[in-house]
């Protein structure tokens, strides 16, 4: 069970990667709540995937490296380094850890702690 929660917070990034919002958004409960550490409190899954999808056109590639993920029942822990390339050749890589809590399946909840962007 707790690969199966492994694989799907994979699979939850992996559509962020391939701009495929809908699947991504199919993965989490309507009430899902995304958290950063931003000072902007919680925010709806709706709006966390509006705001990437608003973001992504300066974008030509993003990719989430998994560096290491911790699991107990209900819930993944996880540290991972997004690689973006610009459509302007521009490259800068930001490190996260970002904990999903799952009921039935489905992400109920994200908090992602990310420092700020550096050169790739």
């Amino acid at each position: 069970m707790s690969q199966d929660l492994k694989d799907k917070a994979i699979a939850y990034l992996r559509h962020l990667e391939n701009r495929e919002w809908a699947d991504a958004q199919a993965m989490c409960s309507e009430k899902a709540t995304v958290w950063h550490n931003d000072g902007k409190g919680d925010g709806t899954i709706q709006e966390n995937v509006a705001g990437m999808e608003a973001q992504i056109d300066p974008i030509e590639s993003m990719r989430y490296d998994i560096t290491r993920q911790i699991s107990q029942p209900g819930e993944v822990l996880q540290q991972h380094v997004v690689n973006v390339v610009m459509k302007d050749g521009g490259a800068f890589r930001v490190d996260a850890a970002v904990y999903f809590r799952f009921e039935d399946g489905l992400i109920t909840r994200i908090e992602e702690y990310a420092c700020l962007p550096s050169n790739g």
